[in-house]
């Protein structure tokens, strides 16, 4: 697995980044403008499963993990819900699509060009209305959730960023009250690339009750999984 990811995340996309001038996430974005339907969640999320399983790996929730992430979104059914790492909008839009009206999806994204493509992401699949984008580090901005961003506690958070940010992300959503009994993390990557400090913390907390989804990495046959952590107050 990690043979594999070298090969794709620095060799290979390196070499195609000098020839073709331009980010593998912005190839994605092409494709996507080129062959998706706009307007169309579904088609977007399908076209970019399409290009990652066929063209150049990414690091999407991808299909497999993606069907855990949808169905833990239409249990929970979140009025407000938070995602640490939006790098494409991959999941901002399959999260996105499955809100109820009213709805809203705040995703967060430290890489400015990540950004940038998510936010073009998002407003072609058409879900621009339930979608804010806010850039900067997570630990900058959770703490400003209450205040400037109206939010009073989140239903779900979907995690999926930098996996040493996981724990401390998860104590200062705690810290902030901004959780409340019944909140729903689900954290992706688990176990490959892994982040065992953060199952160490939500398993062993009284505050959480814990499942885990094994699966594999996007687009890979390297084993991973998901864990669901349900806040009990």
């Amino acid at each position: 697995g990690t043979a594999a990811l070298i090969w794709n995340e620095i060799i290979r996309e390196k070499v195609t980044n000098f020839i073709m001038n331009q980010s593998k996430e912005q190839r994605i974005l092409n494709f996507v403008l080129q062959n998706a339907v706009r307007g169309d969640p579904r088609s977007v999320v399908d076209t970019i499963d399409k290009y990652c399983s066929q063209k150049e790996w990414a690091m999407n929730v991808g299909n497999e993990k993606g069907l855990i992430l949808d169905k833990t979104v239409e249990e929970v059914n979140p009025s407000v819900a938070l995602e640490l790492g939006s790098y494409c909008g991959y999941s901002a839009v399959r999260i996105a699509r499955l809100l109820k009206a009213g709805a809203r999806l705040l995703t967060v994204e430290f890489n400015p060009e990540f950004a940038a493509i998510a936010r073009q992401m998002i407003e072609f699949a058409g879900v621009q209305d339930k979608v804010k984008l806010l850039e900067g580090p997570s630990e900058e901005i959770i703490p400003q959730l209450k205040k400037k961003y109206e939010v009073d506690t989140l239903d779900f958070v979907f995690l999926d960023h930098w996996k040493d940010r996981y724990t401390p992300d998860t104590i200062l959503l705690q810290e902030c009250n901004l959780l409340r009994k019944g909140s729903v993390l689900l954290a992706d990557n688990v176990i490959f690339p892994g982040a065992p400090d953060f199952l160490t913390y939500v398993r062993k907390s009284p505050h959480f009750q814990c499942t885990n989804y094994p699966s594999h990495l996007e687009y890979m046959q390297v084993e991973d999984a998901m864990e669901k952590a349900v806040f009990l107050g």
